[in-house]
């Protein structure tokens, strides 16, 4: 009886651990995402720092007329078009509110999906950031899927 109780406790004791280590990963990624929407909010070029090199940046394009396209942009060139186009988006006061923003534990990372609205345009499309934290210990983007309307 003895070892059953002990394994019983142990259990516990490490579902509550892996309780914490979730809990603490979906607060590190809403903590994350809310300073890149603080940077975004500032047209900082450095929105685009915690973009991982290796991160999949893929958009899904939907026309007016016509077949939704996906397409895929290498990190590298998105990062350089995301600093590339703050000045722009500051003059024209373009800027995003986010909305139905959820937190899911994917393994080792955080999925974080929501509705961005786009402002001056008002147009509403859905946007999923996969997160995680880096070898280095900061938090960065695996993956960012999107849909746009040209």
């Amino acid at each position: 009886m003895q070892t059953s109780k002990l394994v019983a406790l142990l259990g516990g004791f490490a579902l509550a651990a892996l309780a914490r280590a979730q809990d603490a990963g979906i607060d590190a990624a809403r903590q994350f995402f809310a300073q890149y929407v603080a940077l975004e909010r500032a047209y900082d070029p450095g929105i685009a720092d915690p973009y991982a090199d290796e991160a999949l940046i893929k958009t899904r394009r939907k026309p007016p007329m016509g077949e939704p396209r996906d397409v895929t942009i290498p990190a590298p060139q998105y990062k350089a078009l995301l600093r590339g186009r703050m000045p722009a988006a500051e003059s024209r006061g373009d800027h995003s509110d986010y909305s139905d923003v959820t937190y899911t534990l994917e393994g080792a990372f955080v999925r974080i999906n929501a509705v961005r609205l786009t402002e001056p345009r008002k147009r509403k499309s859905p946007i999923s950031l996969l997160v995680g934290q880096s070898p280095s210990g900061s938090w960065l983007i695996y993956e960012e899927l999107s849909e746009s309307q040209p």
